[in-house]
């Protein structure tokens, strides 16, 4: 069976490859504590395989025998710019790579469709090359799920596709979107995500949810990792846990693996060491 590459060697390695075709993964994590770092990190690597074959290589390492790399990163933000997210891709590993996959990340801003119900001034979040015929009427213009759905049916098959984040859609200034609507609307690019055959990612922030909302959001995904600050002493470690994933969490479960330590090195998040059942 194929498997998809998340980017982050010493996990690939692990569970044989990657991801199973077709996975919506959510991130799930406290602040600071890796989610976002591990999203950075599996769009540029991703993209370097493609972009900079011999920099991936000197990075990543070996491919294991059953994964295979998608055609496309595409990556969707709801309220950053493009080069935000690329000067923080940069603060989390080496800018040579960050600077070699510029322009084999496609990147999609929906900030137009996100804040124009919002008291934001549209100056603030409406780019200058963009004139009145880009954005339409205020009439005819889509709404953030019409416009978000039209993107990811155009772009997500076969590829690697990254939301960031669904926090941001927790309090969306909207009237067509609640609560309600965000794990349906998860479960719906979960079924898609079957037929585009590539793998989804899905950032949310957990400190920002209740246990029964992060249960639902848990429910309506392939798999979860789950992202955790762990005090011992005087020091802090950040820690990955895999909460549920069908094709995944079996392999790590056989390993009697409980939990991972993780780093952020200059080739962005990797595991440092695993936790096993004594």
């Amino acid at each position: 069976m194929d498997r998809i590459p998340f980017g982050i060697p010493r996990l690939d390695t692990t569970i044989g490859g990657g991801a199973p075709p077709g996975s919506v993964v959510l991130l799930s994590g406290e602040a600071g504590a890796g989610a976002r770092e591990f999203m950075y990190t599996a769009a540029i690597m991703n993209g370097l395989s493609e972009a900079n074959p011999e920099l991936f290589e000197l990075y990543y390492n070996d491919l294991h025998e059953d994964a295979r790399f998608l055609n496309e990163v595409h990556y969707f933000s709801f309220t950053a710019r493009k080069r935000q997210i690329y000067n923080e891709m940069g603060l989390t590993m080496d800018a040579e790579i960050v600077d070699s996959v510029i322009d084999d990340v496609y990147f999609h801003d929906l900030s137009a469709a996100y804040f124009h119900l919002s008291p934001v001034p549209q100056e603030w979040y409406m780019d200058r090359i963009n004139s009145i015929t880009d954005l339409g009427t205020t009439t005819d213009r889509k709404s953030l799920p019409e416009e978000f759905g039209s993107q990811l049916s155009a772009h997500a098959d076969n590829a690697l596709v990254v939301i960031d984040s669904i926090t941001d859609l927790i309090g969306a200034p909207m009237d067509d979107l609640t609560w309600d609507d965000i794990p349906v609307l998860l479960r719906g690019i979960t079924r898609a995500a079957s037929e585009w055959g590539g793998l989804v990612l899905v950032h949310v922030n957990n400190e920002s949810l209740d246990p029964r909302r992060h249960g639902q959001l848990v429910d309506a995904v392939d798999g979860t990792l789950v992202f955790e600050w762990e005090s011992g002493g005087s020091t802090r470690d950040r820690t990955l846990v895999v909460k549920q994933f069908g094709g995944v969490l079996s392999r790590i479960e056989a390993e009697d693996i409980v939990q991972f330590e993780t780093e952020i090195g200059e080739a962005g998040f990797d595991i440092s060491d695993v936790r096993k059942i004594r």
